[in-house]
């Protein structure tokens, strides 16, 4: 796997929600859907430990990536979110 290299995987432990890196096309649907553009979603660093791990799976992930983030919930069973990628 790609993510050998890495000492601890942190999107393999139960409380931290899946992170999947959207393609280009994802993106701009996903934004057109919400009514936004990039720099009004919320934002995570390219230091985050999941975006390090993501890294490691799908080479370098540059500023300006969207990432989506699913979480589990007890009361919605899955509750979705969108990050934009930022220096950091």
């Amino acid at each position: 796997m790609a993510t050998d290299n890495i000492s601890f995987n942190v999107l393999k432990h139960d409380l931290v929600p899946e992170h999947h890196l959207l393609n280009d096309e994802e993106a701009k649907t996903i934004l057109t859907k919400l009514k936004v553009t990039c720099d009004q979603l919320p934002k995570i660093r390219k230091s985050d430990p999941g975006i390090r791990v993501l890294e490691n799976i799908y080479g370098p992930v540059e500023e300006g990536r969207i990432v989506k983030i699913v979480r589990k919930s007890e009361t919605a069973e899955e509750f979705v979110v969108y990050r934009l990628v930022t220096r950091g």
